[in-house]
């Protein structure tokens, strides 16, 4: 068993029922996947788990592991303690010093007492804690409400202390929900709308267009880029990228200019639905939200959703771009997805778009285009990379 001990709360999976150890079982595998080669054991008390991580694996993977991986809501560094009086305020003693408790600051005990048959009431242990953090910190202020620091004393079937609690992603453990096809593009919205999925439980593949010579290399790289860094949310993924440019000429020469883009989304549909249902997926991912372009209007929408059987899951679609980019910034695809390297709908984006199309005029506009060869061709010549549950570009 490892020498590093970490507590990890759960959230949303404490209400489930009688399938809550498939839930668990499911966010215990996903937190070792990532903690892989590295040994670790992750054993269940009442709305805890506790991983025991080898004490050669890094911090900062661990840490990475854990603040990636949806299905729990927070989690700390923790120290064991037996349960005697004694013995907590002697593991305090030591942990306090290389803690970020500071005389500049506040503080607050927090105790939970499951085992109730401990003879000392959680008021008691508070204040002997206190007493330990006053003796280190003489300068330090107590304050309940707003403290700066937390000092947490659990006493369970042994006592736990911990210190700096990290909060979690929440939400359920990526695998639990199916799987979707995430249509992803360079921009903003897209990785978030893959992230938004991911803590709903879902696991998802990536599908990029890739028009060269009109989007560049680079381009594609930043798609490479974007996908790595939501990958440990989706405990990995497959990107898919699928040669475009002879579809978007096609439909450039042969559609009505102001559909272009719409054109564009109908046979994007067509071709995701038919790389999901080759690849185990149920859903297509977009990153639309409503209104936010001329393509992401009700009419526009209807009309590309009935382009396929498959149900399409839009999690931004009540979003407003601030919300949006807020939620970029803090997963940290935000300064990937703006540099200056354009996708296939940009290039090819007509001046005036059609915002309110007739869903049966734009279909039978769509069949005329007859693009079923040239999306065969497309997947046929489609390449695929993987990257696995840290983010890491594996073999595919």
């Amino acid at each position: 068993m490892g020498n590093k001990l970490y507590l990890i709360k759960e959230g949303e999976i404490s209400l489930k029922g009688g399938n809550r150890n498939l839930f668990e079982k499911r966010l215990r595998h996903n937190i070792k996947d990532k903690l892989r080669p590295y040994k670790s054991e992750i054993s269940k008390q009442k709305g805890r788990l506790y991983a025991y991580i080898s004490e050669d694996a890094p911090d900062e993977l661990i840490e990475k592991a854990l603040s990636t991986t949806t299905g729990l809501t927070g989690y700390a560094r923790a120290h064991r303690a037996e349960k005697d009086l004694e013995a907590i305020k002697a593991k305090a003693l030591e942990i306090l010093p290389s803690s970020a408790f500071s005389s500049n600051g506040s503080f607050r005990i927090t105790v939970k007492r499951e085992d109730k048959t401990f003879p000392y009431t959680s008021h008691d242990i508070a204040v002997e804690l206190a007493s330990v953090v006053t003796s280190l910190f003489p300068d330090i202020r107590v304050d309940l409400d707003n403290p700066d620091y937390t000092l947490t004393c659990e006493i369970r079937n042994e006592a736990y202390l911990y210190t700096d609690q990290t909060k979690g992603e929440g939400g359920l453990p990526s695998g639990t929900a199916g799987k979707g096809m995430l249509l992803l593009s360079g921009g903003i919205d897209s990785p978030v709308a893959g992230y938004m999925m991911a803590k709903r439980g879902m696991r998802a593949d990536a599908i990029y267009f890739h028009a060269y010579p009109y989007t560049s290399e680079l381009a594609l790289e930043k798609v490479k880029t974007l996908a790595s860094l939501i990958a440990p949310y989706l405990q990995g993924l497959r990107l898919f990228v699928v040669p475009f440019t002879e579809g978007q000429l096609h439909i450039r020469d042969n559609g009505y200019e102001e559909e272009a883009t719409l054109m564009f989304r109908a046979a994007m549909m067509k071709t995701a639905e038919k790389i999901a249902n080759a690849n185990g997926a149920s859903a297509i991912i977009t990153g639309e939200a409503l209104s936010q372009v001329a393509s992401q209007t009700i009419d526009a929408m209807s009309f590309t959703d009935s382009m396929t059987d498959l149900i399409v899951l839009r999690p931004l679609v009540g979003m407003d771009k601030e919300e949006i980019i807020a939620k970029a910034k803090r997963i940290g695809t935000y300064e990937t997805s703006i540099l200056p390297y354009e996708d296939c709908c940009v290039v090819f984006s007509p001046k005036h778009p059609v915002t309110r199309p007739v869903k049966s005029v734009s279909k039978r506009h769509f069949e005329e285009l007859k693009m079923d060869g040239i999306i065969e061709n497309a997947i046929r010549d489609t390449a695929v990379y993987a990257f696995d549950a840290n983010g890491k570009e594996i073999d595919a």
